[in-house]
């Protein structure tokens, strides 16, 4: 340890981690037990209260996942693991004087509660994450929902609730009346597959909990992808076990189709066709926000990603890391790392081990990726995906029960991750008791 310490006390030795995802937090929880608060001060910057792992908003959005159980609390995480939390998001960087601006911190009301201010870095660790990439298509922002983050997620769930309760009211009214909640799904990957499933696994339970005459015959979910087929990144034989899964649920898959505008309630094509619905939710590609193409000059791509070399540090300045969907660290062939959750973990992992290095006066070492396989879970009714990855040479396709199996022992990874293996494991076994003894549906 005493290798790890700074040459100076003249003051601590300040990392700054901006964002509180996957990475970010890992990456926090790692350095502030390491270090402790002595000789350093860890510092995470995020926008948000509360933690919550982002391959479960789909969950959150159709109500089989109450967040508040689920998500982690970033002040009183960092009193038990060292690290100080400061709430507010990302305005600049001067790179000069080593500082990144805070944007100033608003209420509820419109009131400013904490003015722009601006906190001091030896090292600064960028893991914003990403957003959906709308592409610019006309009419996205303005007529779309997006799974990106927690608040998003239960925009979309009340709306959801609502729509099902206008047509629950309906039919109560009317004996004839056919009514239906439509649903449209940009993207063919994981989260809008993902998240088409989990709405009938929704619908089917809401019938228990007060909508009577309301089951999933009620709901009609078109999901759109614009490449030749769904889940690309799978095994064509396992992306087409799936689109048969999901026709069988009542969803209609439709690939090699391209959206070119969208409107209040409707979705147009390139061929013409306009495709109606109630909501409608755009999980089509993931980016980089657009800030970090304007932060103090550092190398971009062209989806606002921080370009990284091998040492995950930026092009341009040794100080400054990136990690996560935000960045675009390259592999050989054109291939970059993907933004999923794994190398998030990796690249936190990396980025601890390589701050210790430097401290200690070593050069920093390569990261690299290890693809451990893709799983999607098609709710309670399936889940596929391809294991091992490069680890073996090649890869292992699985389904069903051992699928599934392998895809709720990565969430419970993170929870190991981020609260460590005593208060992880206890975590884990709550979480079992829960999924007794708690609600099936998240309806407020």
């Amino acid at each position: 340890m005493q290798a790890d310490q700074p040459t100076t006390t003249a003051r601590k030795t300040q990392i700054v981690i901006v964002g509180g995802g996957a990475g970010g937090l890992e990456l926090a929880r790692r350095l502030g037990a390491r270090f402790g608060r002595k000789n350093h001060d860890i510092v995470l910057i995020e926008r948000n209260l509360t933690h919550i792992w982002k391959p479960l908003l789909h969950e959150v959005a159709a109500g089989s996942l109450d967040a508040n159980l689920d998500e982690v609390g970033y002040r009183s995480h960092g009193h038990r693991w060292g690290y100080r939390f400061f709430l507010g998001s990302l305005q600049s960087l001067d790179r000069k004087r080593r500082r990144v601006v805070v944007a100033p911190l608003v209420d509820v009301d419109g009131t400013e509660l904490m003015a722009a201010h601006s906190i001091r870095y030896d090292y600064l660790v960028l893991a914003v994450g990403g957003v959906t990439n709308d592409f610019n298509i006309p009419g996205v922002q303005e007529n779309c929902l997006f799974l990106d983050d927690r608040e998003q997620a239960d925009a979309f769930r009340h709306r959801l609730l609502n729509q099902c309760l206008r047509v629950s009211r309906t039919m109560s009214a009317d004996e004839k009346a056919d009514e239906h909640v439509c649903v449209t799904v940009v993207g063919g990957g994981a989260t809008g597959i993902e998240l088409a499933a989990e709405l009938y696994n929704s619908a089917s339970a809401l019938r228990h909990y007060g909508l009577e005459v309301f089951d999933e015959k009620r709901l009609q979910v078109t999901l759109l992808e614009s490449g030749p087929r769904i889940l690309p990144a799978l095994p064509e034989k396992l992306a087409a076990a799936a689109h048969e899964e999901l026709e069988a649920l009542g969803v209609a898959v439709r690939p090699a189709t391209r959206i070119i505008e969208a409107r209040a309630h409707e979705m147009v094509t390139d061929e013409g066709e306009v495709i109606p619905g109630h909501l409608q939710v755009w999980a089509a590609g993931v980016k980089a926000p657009d800030l970090l193409a304007s932060l103090d000059g550092l190398e971009t791509n062209g989806r606002s990603q921080l370009v990284v070399r091998p040492t995950l540090q930026t092009t341009l300045d040794d100080r400054v890391f990136a990690i996560g969907d935000c960045c675009f660290c390259a592999l050989g062939e054109g291939q970059a790392v993907p933004p999923r959750a794994q190398a998030a973990h990796q690249m936190a992992s990396a980025t601890y081990r390589n701050l210790i290095r430097i401290m200690r006066g070593q050069a920093p070492a390569p990261f690299r990726y290890y693809d451990h396989g893709s799983l999607v879970s098609l709710s309670r009714f399936s889940t596929v995906g391809s294991l091992m990855g490069n680890l073996i040479g090649g890869r292992i396709a699985v389904e069903g029960r051992i699928a599934r199996f392998v895809y709720k022992s990565l969430y419970r990874m993170h929870l190991l991750a981020i609260h460590g293996w005593v208060k992880g494991t206890i975590l884990i076994m709550i979480g079992r008791v829960n999924t007794v003894v708690r609600p099936k549906l998240k309806l407020h």
